[in-house]
């Protein structure tokens, strides 16, 4: 699993989002399934050359959201997937939501947007 992360720490987006984001795409792709454990903290750090505590924050996120579980004394695993966890849709919503709203920005019409993304897919 650890050579399906990479990190860009000059992107502008922080380290333990891109983490974050990245396990969310590796478990809703089926790379990740239901009950696989994932390497220690310490691992994934090492790895990838960041802080530990970059990790654990991107990982005490997925807990939180129902991505992944904790059990004590066990290492960290994929959780059962919800319904709404099941769709990649859902992960595109903020990026697509952005697209709409620098479109109408730029007084660009619906049709047109359409028009970019079919000739783009």
């Amino acid at each position: 699993m650890l050579e399906l992360l990479n990190v860009n720490p000059s992107s502008g987006e922080p380290i333990y989002k891109q983490l974050h984001e990245q396990i969310v795409r590796l478990i809703v792709g089926g790379q990740l399934q239901e009950e696989d454990v994932l390497p220690s903290v310490r691992q994934i750090a090492e790895y990838l050359a960041v802080n530990p505590m970059t990790v654990s924050r991107a990982i005490q996120q997925l807990v939180d959201q129902g991505w992944l579980e904790r059990r004590r004394g066990q290492a960290t695993r994929v959780a059962a997937r919800s319904e709404a966890m099941e769709s990649g849709v859902s992960l595109l919503e903020p990026q697509l939501d952005a697209l709409l709203a620098q479109a109408k920005q730029l007084g660009v019409s619906l049709p047109e947007l359409l028009q970019l993304i079919n000739e783009r897919w």
